[in-house]
């Protein structure tokens, strides 16, 4: 038996739920053209993205630690598989479209430069005289103009939805703005990635902030929901353990998943959610956890914050990839014949400032530093 897309279709259909997001429903494509034998119109946009060159360069992308600090850290690439894998287990129990899930997680971080936030925050700076720089807005141009795969079109071609969804990615940390329809929600399988992409930073921060030593099993109990979770588990901070820690990051992990799933039912419950368009026209997102998990979960994100995104040694590596980031940028604009070839064209269309912003963006931090090094020490050649 084949199954080819229309019989995907079909499945789709008789499945999923009445809110969720079909493939045959999609408003299409910029570029017409034809779909797949054996693909959805989702799964085409996921194999697109997953053969980017962006997506390959996350694997040597900044997380928390950049690459070189380790190799048991989370890059931006692992941060992406953790969220595409928690986006699904979701979008499964709620009865959504796991391909559009899948693809929204996949991408939206594929605008991230080297060095993590603290590049793009370096970036935005720099290039505040050709618009700044927002790592969502990247992500879609580079999905839409930056990567040049096909002849017959400029980057991927997405599907609406797919695209819709990278735009509209919005956490506690990031908000969006976006002119795609602003008065509407997105889908529920963007709204998924949204939570998941959330929960992942949180858990997988916890855990490399403990893996690298920067807190400590003594420091985490002081938050609630960690001090709940040891009790829980029978886990003391006197003889805390790998195996302890591991067992603690799954069911935190676990545990922020199964509420999320929970209350978003009760959300499309209690507000008679029986469609897309249901789900678009409310005044508020419907996937969230609870009250009472969410209050725990910024709790645990404040301990984050004082306790290990400002650890000095984080701090140092912040103001290194500051320097490096802005030396590299301010040579460029200086002299424009030490760029590519490619880069050159690029700023003849786009302007020699957002030409260089979007180099440097596509940078993983071993080339940004490497780069640094070969602009700027006389012992290394070109």
């Amino acid at each position: 038996m084949l199954f080819n897309r229309e019989r995907l279709e079909q499945n789709e259909a008789q499945t999923l739920a009445p809110y969720a997001s079909l493939a045959k429903n999609s408003r299409g494509r910029v570029y017409p053209e034809d779909e797949s034998k054996f693909r959805t119109a989702y799964q085409k946009d996921r194999d697109r993205i997953i053969h980017t060159s962006a997506f390959r360069r996350l694997e040597y992308k900044t997380q928390v630690f950049v690459n070189y600090e380790g190799d048991y850290y989370r890059t931006r690439l692992t941060h992406t598989l953790e969220v595409a894998q928690v986006s699904k287990s979701i979008a499964r129990a709620l009865g959504l479209n796991e391909d559009l899930t899948e693809n929204i997680a996949l991408a939206h971080d594929l605008g991230h430069p080297p060095y993590g936030h603290a590049g793009e925050r370096t970036l935005n700076m720099l290039a505040k005289d050709a618009g700044g720089f927002d790592h969502n807005k990247q992500s879609l141009r580079v999905v839409t103009s930056i990567e040049q795969r096909y002849p017959e079109y400029p980057g991927l071609n997405l599907s609406w939805e797919t695209l819709e969804g990278i735009m509209k990615h919005e956490t506690d940390y990031e908000v969006p703005d976006t002119n795609w329809e602003p008065d509407k929600q997105p889908s529920l399988e963007a709204q998924v990635v949204h939570i998941a992409d959330e929960m992942t930073y949180d858990t997988h921060d916890l855990d490399d902030g403990l893996s690298s030593g920067y807190l400590s099993a003594k420091q985490i109990v002081t938050v609630p929901l960690i001090a709940e979770l040891m009790d829980n588990l029978e886990i003391k901070a006197e003889n805390f353990s790998h195996r302890h820690q591991s067992l603690l990051i799954r069911e935190l992990l676990g545990k922020i998943i199964e509420d999320a799933i929970q209350n978003t039912h009760q959300n499309l419950e209690s507000h008679h959610i029986k469609s897309v368009a249901d789900v678009r026209n409310q005044n508020f997102t419907l996937v969230a956890m609870s009250k009472d998990t969410k209050t725990k979960l910024q709790d645990l994100q404040a301990f984050l914050y004082e306790n290990f995104y400002f650890h000095y040694r984080l701090i140092r590596m912040t103001k290194k990839a500051e320097m490096v980031l802005e030396r590299i940028f301010k040579a460029y604009m200086e002299t424009p014949k030490m760029l590519p070839k490619g880069v050159l064209s690029a700023a003849e269309k786009r302007g020699l400032m957002r030409a260089v912003t979007d180099y440097i963006a596509t940078m993983t931090d071993r080339y940004a530093s490497n780069e640094y090094s070969r602009l700027f020490d006389p012992f290394t050649l070109t």
